[in-house]
């Protein structure tokens, strides 16, 4: 009698101790039947996109241009006594019929790459106006710039690239107003008045201040990607940059651009083209380029051979 009680008591405590586990496994089991599994994110080197081979042809010979840029203002260590500094450009060369402009049905065309600092560049149209940097804060800057196509390629002819040093004294800055918006939005306030000057193209400026740029020393100015890409455009993205005073090896020379993505193996890029990432998942991505030597190791200049930044993509 004792043993068969004792059997019992054992299969009713196996009972209470099993019941919630079979619960807590269909559960997880109907969690995990509605969730949505991860995108895994593999990143290849594909050839440039159709939409972009339809564009260039509707171009004529505009993509052989050799354009050469000019910054009139402002001029090479110039002081500048205002947060406001006025950038304006000459624009010259065999220029095959590029001429920077904006579509406003589509939003797009030709256009200036204008970069304060290392910040995120901003695209200028009208050079027929001067574009504002607004809200500049006191001390060292550099201005550096060079033609865009439509689909943002650089134009990579000599002379199309130009750098200027310039310092802000006293120029009254807003230190803690917000930074520059990701879509490009003119910041200036429309004026009621129908008989005034349409606003100047510009933007704010982020808070920073340049370092210390040795102009015969190698550069790497980040370009693309940069900002949101939707649609069409959300894949394959574009890798593009500058460089000043370097050779690449595929090129015949000894340096190479190392680029980055959210932290993964890092991957090279030894001809000096634009290269194009198919492959991207949904979501917030950070890109590093990086400029190194044959062995691998970074080549500073101002910290700005080294540039991360975030990009949205959407589908």
């Amino acid at each position: 009698m004792k043993s068969l009680a004792t059997l019992s008591v054992a299969l009713l405590l196996a009972a209470c101790t099993t019941a919630p586990s079979n619960n807590n496994s269909s559960n997880a089991s109907n969690v995990n039947a509605n969730a949505s599994p991860a995108a895994t994110q593999t990143l290849t080197v594909v050839d440039t996109p159709q939409r972009v081979k339809d564009m260039m042809a509707s171009r004529g010979e505009q993509d052989q241009a050799k354009p050469t840029l000019k910054i009139l203002e402002p001029a090479a260590n110039a002081s500048v006594n205002s947060s406001t500094v006025k950038l304006k450009l000459a624009l010259s060369g065999d220029l095959k019929g590029y001429q920077p402009h904006k579509d406003e049905a589509t939003g797009m065309g030709n256009h200036i790459h204008v970069i304060l600092d290392n910040q995120p560049y901003e695209a200028y149209y009208n050079l027929d106006q001067e574009f504002e940097l607004r809200n500049v804060a006191d001390g060292d800057h550099t201005i550096r710039v060079f033609p865009s196509r439509p689909w943002h390629e650089s134009y990579k002819d000599e002379g199309a690239f130009q750098m200027v040093k310039f310092t802000v004294k006293n120029g009254g800055a807003e230190a803690n107003k917000p930074a520059t918006t990701a879509n490009g939005q003119q910041m200036s306030n429309a004026n009621s008045n129908a008989n005034a000057a349409p606003p100047r193209e510009g933007k704010d400026m982020q808070n920073s201040v340049a370092g210390a740029i040795d102009a015969a020393k190698p550069l790497l100015t980040y370009s693309r990607p940069k900002g949101e890409y939707k649609a069409a455009e959300s894949d394959p993205v574009m890798i593009d940059f500058w460089l000043t005073n370097a050779k690449l090896k595929g090129d015949g020379g000894q340096y190479r651009v190392r680029y980055t993505v959210d932290g993964g193996e890092p991957k090279y890029i030894d001809k000096w083209a634009p290269t194009w990432l198919s492959g991207w998942t949904a979501g917030k991505h950070t890109i590093k380029l990086e400029l190194v030597d044959e062995d691998g190791g970074l080549v500073d200049n101002g910290g700005y051979n080294s540039t991360t930044r975030e990009i949205t993509v959407s589908k």
